[in-house]
This record gives structure tokens, sequence and C-alpha cells, in this order.
């Protein structure tokens, strides 16, 4: 039995510390042979990042590499990755090598730009992100999630698909006041899924910064062309209606109006393009990993998920949830954190040295990448006691709070940390709490293995059984 216990003041659950052993340990990829080959490496690599790597890197402060063409360290050091994205940002931007992947459908979108142009585009973009408008996006959320509900049914299913499928109506509900079985959004969220399926997180070339001239293979460069025809299409026609007067009043109408404080003007068409598809990818990619992944932990986890439900239902009772409900959900939200701990949505962030760097008493030429890992720092044996177990009880402990202020950026940290954060925060509690409101979640015999993609999926997918939830099974 959970051990969740009574209904306090403003109906929030208290929650005492875990009764039942064992503790899980999800799915984690295996580490690379000791020993391996350049060329093994490669061809690990080529199948998933994650099997290319030691397994030192979960225990190691800094790990060096270096070829013919160039340098390379991986930092698992909370004051040096503080160092790098958030006291000396102008120091390290973004690398090029992950821009040069994902360029032709993000364009010159802000996850890929730095210095005077990101910072533009980051005042026209953060005001519709502002802590104060995420209230206004709380409906077409839960719109969303019940539209999921309605689609979903006892049985099993394959949640990676459903997931991106909310995710997705999630964005073009908060995006542009569509629902995803409208024929435009679901001609994008079609696209989406065929490109995330073809296109690899970075090209093993790229990686090892191979020269230009070696041809690189981009299996995902028509899909992308695809989506930006499609994205053009909505671009303009919100573009005519807010020259018309009647736009909605959703995030793509704050955007395209927004003009910046210090007169720049605002986007173009063209650069809305770009904006729009990296809104797409981030919010719906990410949201849809991280679902999925909460779904399947508390799946195997049955204390977890009954606590979830107790919660839940003692909050809500039979009425609909509403935005003040979210920050009673705590224990939700502690799962949610934990999740984006064991399986962060974005597990690799890349920044290059702009001049000679010392990291550790190792040198490193101007040019060299700085390999940040949230997978890696998140699952640090160092920093994380039992740090492959889900443990959503952790984030009620000092220890886990303070190991979090240095070693756990799954949104990143400092100046780039993503503009959506407190978007995907709402909506990862919201989403996973209407769902195990409504549905037990049980494992099948299909174990998924964690694959680095655009995201950090399911090789395979994940598979899971759900029943509806009685009136009185949450208790």
């Amino acid at each position: 039995m959970a051990r969740c216990h009574g209904k306090p003041e403003g109906n929030t659950v208290i929650l005492l510390p875990r009764l039942l052993m064992p503790r899980i340990r999800p799915p984690k990829p295996p580490s690379r042979p000791a020993g391996a080959s350049i060329w093994q490496r490669m061809k690990l690599f080529r199948r998933d990042m994650f099997r290319s790597q030691p397994e030192k890197l979960y225990s190691a402060r800094m790990a060096q590499i270096s070829t013919p063409f160039y340098d390379s360290v991986l930092i698992n050091e909370p004051s040096i990755i503080s160092e790098i994205l958030e006291k000396r940002t102008g120091d390290f931007p973004k690398a090029g090598l992950i821009g040069d992947t994902l360029r032709p459908l993000l364009g010159n979108s802000v996850f890929v730009t730095n210095d005077d142009i990101w910072a533009r585009q980051r005042r026209l973009i953060d005001p519709a992100f502002a802590a104060g408008r995420l209230k206004e996006n709380f409906a077409p959320m839960l719109q969303a999630s019940n539209a999921a509900l309605d689609r979903l049914g006892d049985g099993p299913h394959e949640v990676e698909f459903e997931t991106a499928h909310l995710a997705a109506d999630v964005i073009f509900r908060t995006l542009f006041s569509l629902p995803i079985s409208a024929p435009a959004a679901r001609d994008v969220f079609e696209a989406f899924r065929a490109y995330q399926r073809a296109q690899p997180l970075l090209s093993p070339l790229d990686l090892v910064r191979a020269p230009a001239w070696v041809p690189r293979k981009r299996p995902g460069r028509d899909h992308a062309a695809h989506i930006r025809r499609l994205l053009k299409d909505l671009v303009e026609a919100r573009a005519e209606t807010i020259r018309k007067g009647d736009a909605p009043d959703d995030l793509a109408t704050k955007i395209m109006t927004a003009r910046d404080p210090q007169g720049t003007g605002g986007f173009s068409s063209d650069e809305m393009i770009d904006q729009v598809a990296i809104f797409f990818l981030a919010g719906h990619e990410t949201s849809a990993s991280a679902l999925s992944w909460g779904l399947y932990c508390l799946a195997c986890d049955p204390e977890a998920q009954q606590c979830v439900a107790h919660e839940v239902a003692a909050v809500i009772g039979n009425r609909e949830m509403t935005f003040d409900d979210i920050p009673k959900l705590r224990f939700t939200r502690n799962v949610f954190r934990e999740v984006l701990r064991l399986y962060p949505p974005v597990p690799m962030m890349v920044r290059e040295t702009r001049k000679p760097e010392t990291f550790r008493e190792r040198k490193l030429r101007a040019g060299s990448l700085a390999i940040l890992s949230p997978w890696h720092m998140h699952r640090h044996t160092r920093i994380w006691p039992d740090a492959d177990v889900f443990d959503p009880w952790r984030w009620n402990e000092e220890a886990t709070r303070h190991a979090a202020r240095g070693a756990y950026f799954p949104f990143s940290k400092g100046p780039r940390v993503c503009t959506g954060a407190g978007f995907a925060m709402l909506e990862g509690v919201l989403t996973l709490a209407k769902l195990v409101h409504a549905f037990h979640f049980a494992p099948t015999a299909q174990v998924p293995v964690p694959v680095a993609h655009l995201t950090v999926r399911a090789e395979a997918g994940i598979h899971l059984n759900l029943t509806s939830r009685s009136g009185t099974d949450t208790i």
C-alpha cells in the first residue's frame, strides 16, 4: 500500500517516506566495451550515442578526447558547468556542429544562434513565455489532455506515440489555437514524426570534425524542407489575420506582434518560421520524451503511481482541474523532476571555446568543444546517491536540492536557459496528473531501451497496459 495519507489544509496530501522495497532501476543503455577501437566506437555511435560512451563518464569529473581535428572535453564538474553556462557565457558560444545538423529544419532560430542575433531573438520571444503568462496556457493544455483521455482506452498502448500526439496537440493549441485534429496541425505532426525517426542528434563525422569536403548523410533534410513549407503556410495565414485585426491572442500572435525594445523591429516571416520550428521541436519532442518515460517509471513503481493517483484525487475530487491546483500536486511535480533527472530529453549540450582555456589543469585550444551532458551529470555516482534509481521521494531531501543546484540542468541554465522551462513544467505536471488520475499503467514484457535521437527515446517504443480507474481505487 502506498504511504500517502491525509487531506490537510489546501487538500495537499501528506507523503511519508517510501515503504516498499526494492526501488526500481529503470532502463539504462549499456556503455561501450573496454578497449573498443575507434572503428568500434564509430559503429556504436551510428547505432546510438549512449552506447559509444565509456562507463567511467558516470563517475569522472572530466574526460578529454583528442583527435587530429579538434580537442574535446566532457565536463561533469558543477563549478565548471556553472562557469560555462552562467558566468562566462560569451566565451563559450553554442558549437556549430549541432546547428549544422539541425539547420535544414531550424534555420537561424534561437536554438542555434549566438551573440547579438541570439540576444535580439530572446528579447522578442521571452515576454510571451513569462511566468505571469503561464496561466493563459493552462486552458489549451487542459483541452489537449482531455482530448488524449478521449482517445485512450483500456488495453495495450505504445505510449511514445500517444504522448507525442498529446504534446503536439498542446503546442498547436497554445501556439496557433488549433487542435491536432485540424488538417494543418496534423500534417505538421506527421511530418515531424518522420523527421524525428530519420534525424540523429549528431553525425559521427561532425563529432570528430571531419573536413567539410567529406560527404555527410543528412537523412532528415527532405522532411525538414517539407515541414518548413507547412509552417510557412501557418505563419502567412496568421500574419493575414493579424493584419485584419482578428487574430487570437495566443503565443504565435504575441511573438509575431512583439517589437524589440532596442528598436530592431519584430520578426520577419522567414525568421518566424525558424522560431516556430524550434518551438514545435523543443516543446513537442522534449515533452513527449519526458512524459512517456514518466509513465513507464510509474508503471514499474506501483507505490509511486498510487501516490500520484491519491494526490490528484485528494486535490481535485470529482471536479475538473484548475490552474490553482498545480502547486498542490507536489509529489506529482517531484515525479516529473525525477524523470527529467533520469531521462533528460536533451542529453547533451555542446559549447565551443573562443580562446584557450584550462580546466582541471588540462589545456584546451581555442575552438575546442566543451560537452555538457545532463545524461551523465544527472546519473553521476559522485553526486547522486543511488544515481540510477527512480526515487521521487529524494526531492523532499535537502541533499537532493543541494545537488540539483549544481548538477541538474534539464533545461540548461544561465542566460540560455530554455525560455519554455516553466511552460514545460506546467505541461508535465498537468498531463501526468490527468493521465494517472484516469488510468492505471502497467508494464508489459517488452523493456524499452533508451537511445539518443533528437531527444531521449526508446529504441522500439514504450509499451504499457492501461486500465481505467474506478472512482475509489485511488485512495
